[in-house]
């Protein structure tokens, strides 16, 4: 069976030591980078590698193109061959927030052509809690071979500014609606949203166990933002193009396919001054 949305503890459990099967610890802070991998050493899934997000699942910041940019894919490609993943291999990813850094990898693994990938629904609390085992030991790793295809397609700001207020584009803002509003910011030296977006925070996907809402309810939520408009005309973004992910799974979830993301997001949106901004609820 290949797993390629989310996958619950009990299953994972049964597949700890499956050679064909890479777990990857996403866990990540934005205010302290460092913490996700200090609280991977200290205990983690079994047999689970790390991944970082800016290091491994980010590109390099120019100032002008947000602060999580796309890695170049084939660099992307051989830190996951490093990893021990193949083409082959089911992946399968988790971190302790609610899916909003975990997600990141699910995203750009099907960006490469992978689509044998899917999230830990519940995260790592739901292993917790369903009374499953941590350790400290780091697993051994054997390098693969990780050929890249052509998968998911992101769009870039010129695409949004060119369809702005358009029927074809719907844009939706997955920060909190706060940051949306523009009454606070963060992490960015502008706050507010781009012109014509509506707001649906990432964790309105979840249930309050933090597992992900039922195909049919996700179905229905998204249906009442699209009003009849296809699937396809989704533009999700969020800060800075990770946590915007987390609406693509749940579109995936809820059969809505050929949404897409906006990588650079706000953060690469607000650089630029002569784009427009909106503030408060349009």
């Amino acid at each position: 069976m290949i797993f390629r949305t989310l996958i619950s503890v009990e299953e994972l459990a049964t597949h700890l030591n499956d050679a064909s099967w890479r777990i990857f610890d996403c866990r990540h802070d934005l205010t302290d980078p460092d913490a996700g991998e200090r609280a991977y050493r200290n205990a983690h899934i079994p047999n689970a590698r790390f991944l970082h997000l800016d290091r491994d699942l980010s590109g390099l910041k120019t100032g002008k193109n947000g602060r999580h940019p796309l890695p170049d894919a084939d660099t992307l490609a051989a830190v996951l061959a490093r990893r021990g993943v193949s083409n082959d291999t089911q992946v399968i990813a988790y971190d302790d927030s609610a899916g909003m850094f975990a997600v990141r990898l699910w995203w750009l693994l099907r960006w490469l052509g992978h689509d044998k990938v899917a999230m830990l629904d519940g995260g790592l609390g739901a292993w917790k809690n369903a009374g499953y085992s941590r350790t400290d030991e780091l697993p051994t790793v054997t390098p693969s071979s990780f050929h890249r295809g052509l998968g998911e397609k992101p769009v870039n700001a010129e695409f949004v500014q060119d369809h702005l207020h358009r029927p074809d584009m719907l844009l939706i803002d997955a920060r909190t609606p706060e940051c949306f509003r523009g009454e606070t910011e963060p992490l960015d030296p502008v706050g507010g949203h781009i012109p014509g977006a509506v707001n649906r925070p990432f964790p309105s996907n979840l249930e309050p166990d933090g597992r992900f809402k039922s195909a049919a309810r996700l179905r229905e939520e998204f249906g009442e933002l699209l009003r009849q408009r296809p699937s396809g005309s989704i533009v999700s973004y969020c800060g800075s193009g990770v946590t915007a992910c987390h609406h693509l799974l749940a579109l995936e979830i809820a059969g809505l396919d050929a949404a897409r993301l906006y990588s650079g997001s706000w953060s690469e949106w607000c650089s630029d001054a002569s784009r427009p901004i909106a503030t408060g609820v349009e």
